[in-house]
């Protein structure tokens, strides 16, 4: 996110001045919140039969919600400067709605207490990288190249699975560098939220949207680790 502060209107603002503590507190606040829907929708349209009934009735429903996720955070990641707050939270709910969706189909292929399980085990996995993202007095800044083409890899990879070729021989492989992948960019992103408040702290408003996109970008970065554990340790339904 490359925001230039210095072209928004100091008189526009969103609440008083918070401190550092107070905008990392209401940026995972927002992640947990998004997580929470996420999971909601995704228990919510398996137990009613919505997500089977939706893959039956609907051809590549599950490549339109990409799509529509990937459009998403592709229009926060560049536009969010000009969004009011109101949008930028409404852009991230759905985004959390459709993610939720998708999460839904891994119900089909998973049961639940196993998705539960490795549920606690990213919360666990996330929680020690935050941490150490927070409070190390390194520069993580020179990770972003190396998370960059890891995430590049992956995104090829999944294209090439989903549409060309099988590759599921590489499926374990590539769950290993999916998780080492997002647990540094969980590091790296934590890391970032204090130079987000500094850059933006004399602008509320800014720090209102910065807060919310702060916190999708913590979002995918467990909610991807999440799935590269389930297909890394879980146990698929017979």
């Amino acid at each position: 996110m490359s925001y230039d502060p210095y072209g928004f209107d100091p008189g526009l603002t969103y609440g008083s001045q918070e401190t550092v503590g107070q905008f990392t507190a209401r940026t995972f606040l927002w992640m947990v919140l998004g997580l929470a829907v996420t999971f909601g929708v995704a228990v919510g349209s398996w137990f009613t039969g919505f997500t089977f009934w939706s893959l039956s009735a609907i051809p590549w429903i599950h490549v339109i919600a990409l799509v529509a996720t990937l459009a998403i955070s592709l229009t926060m990641a560049t536009r969010i400067e000009r969004m009011r707050v109101g949008t930028a939270i409404a852009c991230f709910v759905v985004f959390s709605v459709l993610f939720g969706f998708t999460l839904s189909m891994y119900l089909l292929l998973f049961d639940l207490a196993t998705m539960v399980l490795v549920f606690a085990a990213t919360a666990v996995y996330f929680a020690v990288l935050a941490a150490y993202g927070w409070f190390t007095k390194r520069d993580l800044s020179g990770l972003r190249p190396i998370l960059m083409s890891g995430l590049i890899f992956l995104i090829v990879y999944g294209l090439l699975s989903l549409f060309i070729l099988r590759l599921s021989m590489f499926d374990t492989a590539v769950c290993v560098v999916g998780i080492a992948v997002f647990l540094g960019f969980t590091a790296y992103d934590t890391q970032k939220i204090r130079a987000m408040y500094q850059y933006y702290s004399g602008f509320p408003e800014m720090l209102a949207k910065a807060s919310i996109f702060s916190a999708l970008q913590l979002y995918l970065d467990f909610l991807n680790l999440f799935l590269y554990l389930l297909r890394f340790i879980g146990n698929r339904k017979n």
